[in-house]
């Protein structure tokens, strides 16, 4: 699998999440020091469950596609997760609307935090 091809799959996810996921985040255990704590639960299985379907259904995937959520999650606010998720799902309208979200300045950082969190996972976790 190409590193291309899992961050793509992770922004699927994320597009996915923006389309209404709204599970609360789970454990009662100090949910504040856990990595995606204020991410709704469905968040980080979708994010997981995309990861996994770019790179192979094996514990080893498991493991790595989790580990990539968690530092996804502990670099970007969920708030701002789901702001890049909308703007790329809302850039891939075509014509002059799509336009709009791909090349505002707002959806242009928005979705260069979540790439560089991204980035920073796939050397964390799938190298």
């Amino acid at each position: 699998m190409t590193r291309s091809y899992r961050i793509k799959a992770g922004l699927a996810a994320g597009a996915l999440l923006a389309a209404g996921a709204s599970a609360l985040a789970a454990p009662s255990a100090a949910p504040a020091s856990r990595p995606g704590a204020d991410y709704p639960t469905a968040a980080s299985a979708d994010y997981v469950f995309g990861c996994m379907q770019a790179g192979g259904r094996t514990r080893d995937a498991l493991e790595r596609c989790a580990c990539s959520f968690d530092v996804v999650a502990s670099l970007v606010p969920y708030e701002r997760y789901v702001e890049a998720s909308t703007f790329l799902s809302m850039g891939q309208v075509t014509g002059e609307k799509g336009v709009l979200f791909r090349t505002g300045a707002e959806s242009k950082a928005a979705i260069g935090d979540l790439r560089r969190a991204q980035a920073e996972a796939e050397v964390l976790c799938f190298e």
